[in-house]
Order: structure tokens, then sequence, then C-alpha cells
């Protein structure tokens, strides 16, 4: 073996067990009691080795919002986090990636800048159905959608008609369809403070879309996937879709999962994102979810922005989070106060994500499979400073807050990433 990684604690698909981990040629070769390699690594007493994590919904920005975040920043914060492949949302760069021609502006500017590996979304816009085949076979991971306005006026959502004529066009193609589920006749204006933001985008404007969502996957056959899923009134449109063999998937994000809303105050526009942060109990049903297999993956929706459009109040703030570098820890402090494991954890941040896009050599510690690992302390705590994140605006609701779990080392096909950038430009089908 070129190396071995040798560690009292490995997650493997069938669990954790102590073992040899041998890699060649980039590659898990093996994953034995023991092996002999040109170099071994032992993990120290505390270290658990898991598998790289796959975050499949992150807003890298550029080209054209560069100073927002770029493929430099981005890709460093995910390696500090755990997170060796990323695939990149298709608007509020620009242009946005609905054409072929702006895929490859992105690619271009992503190629000598990436530290992890990175893949690609294309978008579904109004007016784009006749470039939806050019995406499909330039390699995007699936199209993104919104059934609500985006943020940002260049990437329009559609209409359920408008979705309706994309899916017949893409679901013959097996090709993967991610939305952006609320209901714009469920949301109104909102007013300055939290509660007038959440009271504006209501349970019933998630729950809505997401059987609108379900009743198309019914009708057109396509895949379909509820992207970061906040309220548990939601969850039963998921859990019937999928008792019905429907092929309807689900995710949900780290704050989530984390933030309550009795919690954020009225001036705390850093916990912005839509949809909204919701209340204590409706984060606990996202945990039951989780933990009955109906959500399927957790995904930081990475969204970050300059500080300027933080400011403010909740009116008028971008919505959006950056906790690309902090979603391992902040799902782990959670996760293991509910009794689960890291095994979990890591079928829901890598192993799901991966098999999600089809990246069947991501997100796992078996035979074949990249040599992207994690050396993560899950018993060491530490106090998030945002002048220690790599992203490139820190700004972050996670600031002063205490979490479990340490990102010690991460290795990319058996190398440790270190200021190189090294990642590849991944296409659908790589494996």
């Amino acid at each position: 073996m070129d190396l071995v990684l040798r560690a009292a604690r490995v997650i493997t698909p069938d669990g954790e067990r102590r073992a040899d981990v041998g890699v060649e040629g980039g590659r898990i070769a093996a994953v034995a009691d023991r092996l002999d390699g040109a170099r071994v690594v032992e993990l120290a007493a505390d270290e658990v080795l898991l598998p790289g994590l796959v975050d499949t919904h992150v807003h890298v920005n550029e080209p054209g919002r560069g100073e927002w975040e770029g493929f430099a920043t981005a890709t460093r914060a995910a390696a500090a986090g755990g997170v060796t492949t990323i695939v990149d949302m298709p608007l509020n760069s620009l242009p946005p990636t609905t054409s072929v021609a702006a895929l490859e502006a992105k690619r271009e500017v992503a190629r000598e800048r990436a530290h992890v590996d990175v893949g690609f979304w294309g978008g579904i816009v109004p007016d784009n159905l006749d470039d939806l085949d050019g995406l499909h076979d330039a390699g995007v991971f699936g199209f993104k959608c919104f059934l609500a306005h985006s943020g940002v006026d260049e990437f329009p959502h559609v209409t359920g008609d408008e979705l309706r004529r994309a899916l017949h066009r893409l679901g013959p193609r097996g090709a993967l369809t991610v939305v952006h589920a609320e209901d714009p006749r469920e949301i109104t204006e909102p007013g300055p403070g939290y509660r007038a933001f959440l009271d504006s985008r209501p349970h019933a404007a998630e729950s809505g879309a997401i059987a609108t969502v379900v009743g198309l996957a019914e009708e057109t056959g396509a895949r379909l996937h509820v992207l970061h899923l906040s309220s548990g009134h939601g969850v039963a449109h998921v859990r019937d879709a999928k008792a019905r063999g429907l092929a309807v998937t689900a995710e949900t994000c780290p704050h989530y999962l984390t933030f309550v809303a009795e919690e954020i105050g009225d001036a705390a526009t850093e916990f912005k994102c839509c949809p909204p942060i919701r209340d204590a109990a409706n984060r606990e049903s996202l945990w039951r979810a989780l933990g009955e297999d109906v959500v399927d993956l957790v995904v930081t929706d990475h969204s970050p922005c300059t500080p300027d459009l933080k400011a403010g109040d909740f009116a008028t703030a971008w919505g959006g989070i950056a906790s690309l570098q902090l979603g391992l820890p902040a799902v782990w402090t959670q996760a293991r106060r509910r009794g689960h494991t890291l095994h979990d954890v890591v079928r829901w941040m890598a192993g799901n994500p991966a098999d999600l896009v089809g990246l069947t050599t991501k997100g796992r510690i078996a035979p074949g499979a990249d040599a992207d690992f994690v050396v993560f302390a899950p018993d060491e705590a530490f106090v998030v400073d945002r002048d220690a994140l790599h992203h490139r605006n820190p700004v972050t609701p996670y600031h002063g807050r205490p979490l479990a779990g340490v990102v010690r080392r991460t290795w990319l096909r058996g190398q440790p990433i270190d200021d190189r950038p090294r990642g590849r430009l991944l296409t659908r089908g790589d494996a």
C-alpha cells in the first residue's frame, strides 16, 4: 500500500470498527484488521476516521459575486470542516448556471482554485427550457429551481406548470430536480423583527409547496428532492411520498437542527434564512424525521454574503447562513444528545448526499472509494470564533457557541489538504 491509516475507530458503511485502511493511487484498496504500507499513519486514541463529507448544497457565487464568496475561500472552509466534495448551486453567481456557456464560465473560475472536489447543479428558470438538455449532457448533477422568489432577480422562480414542462423533459433522462419548496401565495411581506419575519413564511408555505412537489413526482415519474426542509409540517408529505414508492427525497440543514426561534432576537439578522428557523418543538420533529430516515440527508446550504447585506433588520437583510466549516460539529453536538452515533452522522452527511447525486466513490470508507478522510476528535469541544473561519465573510450565527467535535485533518485522495488547491472538477457519472 502507498499509505495505511491505522485507527481504533473507523466509520464504515457497515458500522464502526477498529481497522487499517490501505490506500493505493488515491483510492481505498483495502479495509482490514492489519495492513502493511510504505507509510503508516496511526491516529491518536481520541480520534475517529470518517469518510470525507459530501455537501450537495453550497453557494459559492463566483463568477460575478466573488466578494460574497469564492472557490478558494469556500473550499478552504469546506476542508477545515471535513467536507471533501461540494456541489455548487446555480444561483448568486453572475451569470447563473442556466446555460452551458454559464456552466463553462463557472468551471473556468473554479479550475485552479478548488481545495476540494467540486461538482455543479444546473438551474431551471422560466425561459431556459431549451438549455436543459445541453446542461444535462455537459454533466451537471441535476437541476435547481425555486417555487418562490429566489432572492436574486436574475434567477426567477417557476410556476407549477413551468416546472411540470421541465420535468416532462428531464424525467425520461433520469435527471434529478431539487426544489426550493415554498408557496409564494402563502408568503407575506415581513416586518423588521424576527417574529414578524417568521410569521411571513408560515408552515403552510412549505407544506403546500412540498405537496405540489409530491404531486408532480407522481404525475411525471421524475426524481425530485426537497431542499432545506425547515418545517415539521412538511415531513408528512415526504413520508407519504416514500410510502407510495415515489422518487422523492428530502434534506435539512444544521441550523434547523441547532437553533430555535425562541432564542433569536429582533436584531440578530445573522440568523435570517429562507425558509426560516422555527420553534423548538419543530426542531425535534426534524430530528425524529432524520432518525426515521424520512429526511435523508443534512447539508449546509452555505449561503454567504458581504457583511453590509446582513445589516439592517429582518425585512431587508440577506437571507442565508454560512456554515460550511461548522456543519459536522454542529450536527454532532445535537445528534449525540439525542442518542445518535457517528455512523448516523456519516450516513446523513457523507453517504446519503453522495448517493443522491450518484457519486459512488465518495462518502464511504470502503474498497474502491476515493481516499477522502476526516480525522475527527468527537469528544474535544471548542467555542466558535468567527475570526477562525475560512469563508470570505465570516458572518455566522454560531459565533461564541460551544460545539463538540474538532476536525484535526482532512485528506483528499490520499493526500492531506494544504494550501495547494488540488481539488478536481466533477461531472455526473464520475466514479
